[in-house]
């Protein structure tokens, strides 16, 4: 299970470091009529910082034997009831593993398979920070047969609750990768998929066409396109061919394009 703690933590690790480049990359979208802010894309990927948090609050979880014991597990954060197939936890208002403060309750159930494990977990009411989540996160995780490389699916359903009293929902999959080159010198992140994020009466909608992908050392995104529409208006955003640098280019409806910095 400590191995799969560790792959839960590399999701959140690695929907914070697309964050940046999906914001930087759409601030100057102007087509006809609709048009798309940074601020707006900052928000619509917020849903993945929040999951984050949460997502760490169950690696926790994972930590130790939990298959031998199936019995109740207790610390100043939480308790935790376990079975055959999962557990139900309760967190009292804590910080754990760096989040803001972590409070409500999660049922998971798992499943470990040949070269594969899986979770879905179902979030009553559960805050991280002042932040309301409600709703499930199904998780897939895969492993290439030399240890090399790990994949991840996540299958979301969930409605986030802010301070403000707003609403988003989000909707769809999303599959993050990790693979490490032979000596360990590079790693390379990928993430492709389809999601729907709704912010109130605006409606996002995210298609991968390229997995975008991320290769140490450099800091940017290298390859890849997406797809992004509000309430319609598409606008497809190419990252390149490889080549390390901070640019992309925006290509709207009408056909027009722009170079962007990253």
């Amino acid at each position: 299970m400590n191995r799969l703690a560790q792959k839960i933590q590399a999701v959140a690790f690695l929907g914070m470091a697309l964050i940046a480049f999906q914001s930087c990359s759409e601030d100057s979208m102007s087509g006809d009529g609709e048009t798309m802010t940074s601020a707006e894309l900052q928000t619509i990927l917020m849903t993945d910082d929040i999951a984050g948090a949460a997502d760490s609050a169950l690696a926790e979880l994972y930590v130790g034997d939990t298959a031998k014991s199936f019995t109740a597990k207790e610390n100043d954060c939480y308790t935790a009831e376990y079975t055959e197939t999962g557990f139900v936890a309760t967190f009292n208002n804590c910080v754990l593993n760096g989040t803001e403060n972590v409070d409500g309750t999660v049922a998971v159930t798992y499943a470990v398979g040949e070269g594969s494990a899986s979770f879905t977990a179902t979030f009553t009411d559960f805050y991280v920070g002042t932040i309301k989540i409600n709703g499930t996160r199904t998780f897939v995780v895969n492993t290439s047969t030399d240890q090399n490389s790990v994949s991840f699916t996540v299958t979301s359903d969930m409605t986030i609750e802010m301070e403000d009293g707003s609403t988003i929902s989000e909707t769809g999959e999303k599959t993050f990768g990790i693979a490490f080159s032979e000596d360990l010198s590079s790693v390379t992140f990928t993430l492709s998929g389809n999601w729907t994020v709704q912010i109130d009466e605006d409606v996002y909608a995210v298609e991968t066409l390229e997995d975008l992908q991320v290769t140490s050392p450099c800091e940017y995104v290298t390859s890849g396109s997406m797809v992004v529409s509000k309430n319609g208006l598409a606008v497809t955003v190419d990252f390149g061919n490889g080549e390390c640098d901070d640019k992309a280019t925006l290509i709207y409806p009408n056909g027009a394009t722009e170079e962007v910095n990253l």
